[in-house]
């Protein structure tokens, strides 16, 4: 999961690894990884819940690189596999997933029509859009 800060290193921050590993454990009660990986695993579940993206493409976006330990991970987190806490899900109700492309069109950043140049027309930003009057 990208932020838009930087990662906080035990280097940066000015502690050995293990000393900074030691004082996260004795602040938050859990590991930095431990941590990731809750936070991951929670994501997910709120993907699992309103979108409609296969479980690889979640596991993705949400930082897992092996869909095995991701549903491994999540399994032990949430007490279900991906698959059985979306059917899970479903079954309780809530709205309706909002479709994939919607999701990943968010996620690459695009934006809106009127501030960027139309690419297939070649027309300037915004003239797209126009009505010419008097036609």
């Amino acid at each position: 999961m990208g932020g838009c800060a930087p990662p906080i290193t035990p280097g940066g921050a000015g502690y050995s690894r293990e000393h900074f590993i030691r004082a996260f454990r004795a602040a938050f009660g859990e590991t930095p990884g431990r941590y990731r990986t809750r936070r991951r695993v929670e994501r997910a579940c709120e993907l699992l819940r309103s979108v409609n993206l296969t479980v690889t493409e979640i596991c993705q976006l949400v930082g897992f690189t092996s869909v095995g330990t991701f549903s491994t991970r999540f399994s032990e987190l949430a007490g279900a596999s991906p698959t059985g806490y979306r059917a899970e899900a479903a079954r309780r109700g809530g709205p309706a997933p909002i479709p994939g492309c919607f999701v990943l069109m968010w996620r690459t950043g695009l934006r809106a029509p009127g501030d960027r140049e139309d690419v297939t027309s070649g027309e300037a930003p915004g003239a797209a859009g126009r009505v010419l009057s008097g036609t």
